[in-house]
């Protein structure tokens, strides 16, 4: 790599030129913004600015990542696409509230916060239904056939989201979150951003944005963890806060043995070492089955707790090892619950409650006299020698080490409990439990200026004991406790700096998800490693505070959330889908969408409860997963439309494959966001059976690099998985789907070769598989005689489906003919053997 110096040398000389570059965005006298002298908002107050790219960059300090020359020259070749937003107010503030125009009869597409955590879609033409923490508007400027992004941005200290303002104006809050950090003038808060394209749009802007600021990395600039490639198990929805030993092993166990091996762990919250303020500073909690009863602890010693602590070498390898049951599992712990129901029941109405038996915790295991105990290590190296198929074991951690942070006194580090409080713009919000009982407690805060020892502390010993990630939870508590810190982004700054050294030293620099992380603080500042995060609000196999529509209505809410998210957070990471129970009354329709997302494949089914027939839709015998090339976007007629209570949109999502495309379209209809209540809620007038149409021309074919020369096919197979039909179409031709509620088909859409210029062929992939295409590796030809050769190479198993215009001579399969069923309508189906995961050589051979 070249020196420092060189490097920023190079980055100016792309920006600094004899004269300001053209800008094809505008303010007016009037005080109008305009793109290209179409109109974007008016009544722009005299204290905004707006600025050209190359006046508003600063070249700034890139720390050990600069941008590559590649990327560089894609900014500088939009540089006039793009305009900073800026403002002035006459005395220094720590929150600044300034409109900057209003927009209305124009469709635009919008991300905001409905959680501190997590963010969601929302659509409308006019400014005034705007909603409170929006991350970004997209706007359709019909007049241009193109769309403008606006996306407030990290400015020194200070962090920017748009605000709904009275009489429609659209507010731009830039706010430091302490109020000894002020500030009265700001060149570039926001940004703007035009494009023909949504897609490139948004990548054209993350790319300028990266440029300006310098904190964080793009998607296509990192290595992606291991685990995108494969299936795996997580601990949640099985234990919850009891996970234990034995629950873990016979998890794994259950599925391995069931032909759906895990090749990824994750043991969720439960693990740690953990209690409350009133409890003995250096024991386990025994009070944690109350709902939201760990929010109010505090981890006091980074290794594992008793439960896992006493466990040894081979305690579940030999003949006396102690057996598993879930459903007495399960009954155990609802005691627990009603338990601490009755205690708070009594503590609340001043009564006595001594009588009552005390918390006690689910644990299995009693080690022998005179063994020794191996703790984490000691398990996930008896995890590894008898499932060798585990490759990966992620642990759960919240951001500040558990929900409450860390309890002072206890640990090598200085910790603090300072007082949490959710800024204004959280105030309409979701009602969310997390923020009350946090708000509660506080935050033991470890001395930001420690954050990389506290990262390293933790962090090492779970890689000593064999751990190769984390899940990183409860990330944007930050926000809640920078008062004291220099502001949110300071504090942010440290913690995340803390976190990248730590994932870079001990997990390969890629073994983190991200969660509960839904801000641009966390991608504008912690994305510089991180790879791979949460687009989605947790998987609810039901809702806590009661089902209106029995368990289905959130279960669209959450395809929406994770889809219409990654739109810009598929910029900075890995859209992760979260997990899902294989067993649960929508877990295919849940699976249809993992299996078309792009990310890893994971469930939290409970021990021996699986939807095995599902599963192996899903996962190959060797645990891993037939992955999607790009992450699964909202198609284009989506974009501005509510596919969750309009009464008439089903949510398309389109992806790409090495060697075709794939559709998803799914009735989500049913459930959203409910403005005037602040909250999600069922719409069931709109949860009712509706149609649509998809067509081979919905796949975005020039998102990647394999798939741009499909856009001039001019035909297309297209198969439809649960309706089990085949179709020869034009690439603008309209398939029409009707589906019930909470139902989907997934079409995959093969471009049509024409082998030696008569034949027509397409390789459509396993039908067996949710994601058929996802098989193919390769697919040619070539001309030997008076024949003509396909070839192509297939991963997994099962039934291969192609069509070919003409029947085969023969199908070659490894060297081997083998069987093949052709129909006059041009069906083409083998059968592929499983060989232990090798990619296998096919050969077609078709006469001229």
């Amino acid at each position: 790599m070249s020196p420092p110096n060189m490097i920023l040398e190079k980055i100016s000389n792309y920006f600094r030129k004899g004269k300001p570059e053209p800008c094809r965005f505008s303010l007016s006298p009037d005080r109008a913004i305009s793109v290209d002298g179409v109109p974007l908002l008016s009544e722009v107050p005299q204290n905004i600015t707006l600025s050209s790219f190359s006046s508003v960059y600063r070249y700034p300090n890139f720390i050990d990542s600069p941008p590559p020359e590649n990327l560089l020259k894609s900014v500088e070749s939009n540089i006039e696409n793009g305009a900073f937003i800026g403002l002035s107010v006459e005395e220094p503030l720590d929150r600044v509230l300034c409109s900057i125009g209003k927009f209305k009869n124009r469709k635009f597409l919008s991300i905001f916060r409905f959680k501190t955590w997590w963010s969601t879609m929302w659509t409308g033409s006019s400014s005034s239904e705007l909603q409170m923490e929006t991350q970004l508007v997209i706007l359709q400027v019909e007049e241009l056939n193109s769309y403008v992004l606006i996306l407030p941005l990290i400015e020194g200290g200070f962090r920017s989201a748009i605000h709904p303002g009275t009489d429609g104006q659209t507010i731009l809050c830039v706010e430091s979150g302490s109020t000894q950090v002020k500030a009265k003038a700001f060149a570039s808060c926001a940004y703007l951003h035009v494009g023909d394209n949504p897609y490139d749009l948004m990548r054209e802007a993350m790319a300028a944005v990266r440029v300006h600021l310098g904190t964080f990395r793009l998607l296509e600039e990192k290595e992606l963890p291991k685990i995108v490639d494969c299936f795996g198990w997580c601990t949640w929805d099985a234990f919850y806060l009891t996970v234990e030993p034995v629950g873990v092993w016979n998890g794994v166990k259950s599925l391995a043995e069931n032909g759906v091996p895990a090749r990824f762990l994750i043991i969720d919250d439960g693990w740690q070492s953990i209690n409350m303020d009133h409890e003995d500073p250096l024991r386990d909690s025994k009070d944690l089955t109350c709902l939201g009863s760990q929010m109010l602890c505090r981890l006091y010693r980074f290794k594992e707790n008793d439960k896992f602590a006493k466990y040894w070498t081979g305690a579940l390898t030999g003949p006396n090892a102690p057996l598993f049951n879930q459903e007495e599992h399960d009954r155990m712990f609802k005691e627990m619950v009603e338990l601490a129901e009755k205690k708070k029941a009594l503590e609340e109405a001043g009564e006595d409650g001594s009588g009552l038996p005390e918390a006690r915790i689910i644990e299995y295991l009693e080690a022998p006299e005179g063994v020794e105990s191996g703790g984490l290590k000691a398990l996930i190296g008896d995890l590894r020698r008898e499932f060798p198929n585990l490759d990966d074991v992620y642990v759960w951690h919240a951001l500040c080490g558990a929900w409450g942070g860390v309890r002072p006194g206890t640990t090598h580090l200085n910790s603090k409990v300072t007082s949490a409080k959710a800024g204004p713009g959280l105030a309409k919000t979701m009602f969310d439990l997390a923020v009350v009982m946090i708000e509660k407690g506080g935050i033991g805060l470890v001395d930001p200026n420690k954050a990389d020892d506290f990262y390293e502390a933790m962090h090492s010993y779970l890689a000593d004991a064999g751990v190769t990630g984390v899940k990183v939870d409860v990330i944007h508590t930050l926000e809640y406790v920078s008062e004291d810190h220099g502001g949110r982004v300071k504090l942010a700054k440290a913690y995340y700096d803390g976190l990248t050294k730590s994932l870079r030293k001990n997990f390969n620099g890629t073994g983190l998800i991200a969660s509960m992380e839904q801000c641009n603080d966390f991608f504008f500042l912690a994305t510089n490693q991180i790879s791979m995060a949460r687009v989605g609000d947790d998987f609810w196999f039901e809702d806590p505070n009661g089902d209106p529509m029995g368990v289905y209505w959130l279960q669209g809410v959450h395809m929406v959330h994770c889809s219409y998210n990654s739109l810009w957070q598929g910029q900075f990471v890995r859209p992760d889908w979260d997990m899902f129970q294989s067993d649960h009354i929508c877990a295919e329709f849940h699976a249809a969408s993992r299996a078309i997302c792009g990310g890893p494949v994971y469930v939290s089914d409970k021990v021996g409860h699986h939807d095995l027939d599902l599963l192996r839709k899903l996962v190959l015998p060797d645990g891993t997963i037939l992955r999607c090339q790009h992450y699964a976007l909202p198609t284009r007629d989506c974009l501005f439309e509510n596919p969750l209570f309009d009464g008439k949109t089903l949510l398309k999502l389109w992806n790409l494959n090495k060697f075709g495309g794939v559709i998803g379209v799914f009735n989500c209809q049913g459930a959203g966001w409910y403005p005037e209540e602040h909250r999600c809620r069922a719409y069931p007038e709109c949860y009712k059976t509706m149609s649509g149409y998809l067509s081979p021309n919905d796949v975005e074919w020039e998102q990647d690099e394999c798939t741009i020369d499909y856009r001039k096919n001019g035909m297309f197979v297209v198969y439809l998985h649960k309706a089990g039909s085949l179709h020869l179409t034009k690439a603008s031709e309209k398939l029409e789907i009707t589906l019930e509620p909470s139902s989907f088909e997934i079409a995959m859409i093969a471009p049509v070769l024409e082998l030696g210029g008569e034949i027509k062929f397409a390789g459509v992939g396993l039908e067996n598989m949710l994601n058929s295409g996802g098989a193919i590796e390769l697919v040619e030809q070539k001309i030997e005689a008076k024949n003509i050769v396909c070839l192509m190479k297939i991963k997994g198993a099962g039934r291969f489906l192609a069509y070919s215009s003409v029947k085969p001579e023969k199908v070659v399969l490894d060297g081997e003919i083998v069987e093949f069923e052709w129909r006059n309508d041009g069906v083409l189906k083998f059968e592929v053997p499983w060989n232990g995961g090798e990619v296998k050589d096919v050969q077609i051979l078709i006469t001229k």
